[in-house]
């Protein structure tokens, strides 16, 4: 299914206004809300049952819009993410400027990043424009949701919006720690996903 031209207009205003939001990405389905928003951020957390210490990943819906918004970012971060992103990876890296705290939660040191690869049907949502916390739609420790509906009812009743976009590839995003890429040119995949090793190791072979 497509989406409708909208969607990325509904998911920006959900989120602007305080809401939690089920939607599609280029993995699984998501649960998301303003990562600037720590009375979101609760409920979301609460609706997932996820341990409020753990963090979550912050996701631009372009590229460009998190290197404009994570100007400290040093060259070989910079030249990393424009290797694997958009893609379906969740980048580790440095957080010097301390932002987005509602996500990064006990570790503000550290943030997660997330530029899905939205072709498609889902290239709406490229539009959305805005970051948003994400983790997956599905109650913690549980399996990730391919479609909406294996979302569990409760997270569907409990967001304030619900973005259908079909059935998804149903991996989740390959963990990439870049935190010692630039003093250390080291890089480390703490979760295989949906982008294979061996094609990390390939975007980032020139930066080792």
């Amino acid at each position: 299914m497509t989406l409708d031209e909208d969607a990325a207009e509904r998911l920006r205003d959900c989120i602007t206004s305080g809401g939690v939001a089920v939607f599609p990405s280029d993995t699984v389905y998501g649960l998301c809300c303003d990562p600037d928003d720590e009375q979101a951020t609760r409920r979301l957390y609460a609706l997932k049952g996820r341990p409020p210490a753990r963090a979550c990943a912050v996701m631009f819906f372009s590229r460009e819009d998190a290197l404009a918004r994570l100007d400290d970012l040093h060259e070989s971060e910079r030249d990393a993410l424009h290797a694997l992103l958009p893609g379906p990876v969740t980048v580790l890296l440095a957080n010097r400027s301390r932002r987005f705290a509602c996500a990064c939660r006990v570790d503000p040191g550290t943030l997660g990043l997330r530029v899905p690869e939205l072709r498609g049907a889902l290239a709406p949502l490229q539009a959305v424009g805005v970051p948003v916390l994400q983790s997956s739609a599905n109650l913690s420790g549980e399996p990730d949701a391919r479609t909406l509906e294996e979302i569990p009812a409760k997270l569907r009743e409990g967001a304030d919006l619900v973005i259908d976009g079909g059935e998804l590839p149903g991996t989740p995003s390959t963990v990439i720690d870049l935190r010692d890429l630039d003093a250390e040119r080291r890089w480390y995949v703490l979760r295989d996903g949906a982008l294979p090793r061996e094609d990390v190791e390939q975007a980032l072979a020139a930066l080792a």
